[in-house]
């Protein structure tokens, strides 16, 4: 789906069930597109968006995503450089370090969290098996609570943005 075409569908201003937040999911696809947008500008292509935001969640905390990278880009910290160059916020890190807590939040949260309520993780093809985030595009199609299998939205880029 397009940016837009997932704003227009039941994950954003679609939305049919008892309780569905509109004006809370529009606020988080505002946010995923200042992200997404970040990434596509720096030659990310392939981005996915997951999690409670695109189950049938009237209120859902945040979005979760990962996206496929070079794995030079990832361990130099150029795709981190790059992203902290055009974010005002400088909020794009995977350090565990850089963790802090929220009301909101049962864990500690990232910076871009606090910031956009995104998770946006890397990805790359042929990551080692003891890679930090291996199993990321496996975890994202299964249902935390039963582990039942499930779809993710593939964000794709409009003509012009």
């Amino acid at each position: 789906m397009t940016l837009r075409e997932l704003e227009g569908s039941r994950f954003g201003a679609g939305g049919t069930s008892e309780g569905y937040d509109v004006a809370w999911r529009l606020k988080l696809l505002k946010n995923l597109s200042v992200v997404v947008k970040q990434l596509w500008s720096v030659g990310v292509s392939d981005v996915f968006v997951d999690g409670s935001f695109v189950e049938d969640r009237p209120h859902p905390n945040d979005i979760d995503g990962y996206f496929t990278c070079k794995l030079f880009d990832l361990m130099t910290g150029d795709l981190e450089m790059r992203l902290n160059g055009i974010d005002p916020y400088k909020c794009w890190t995977w350090d565990h370090r850089a963790r802090r807590r929220h009301p909101d939040s049962t864990k500690a949260e990232l910076p871009m969290w606090h910031i956009y309520r995104v998770d946006m993780f890397p990805h790359w093809q042929g990551q080692p098996p003891d890679g930090c985030d291996q199993h990321i595009p496996t975890l994202f199609r299964r249902q935390k609570a039963t582990d039942k299998p499930k779809g993710i939205v593939k964000l794709l880029k409009e003509a012009r943005l």
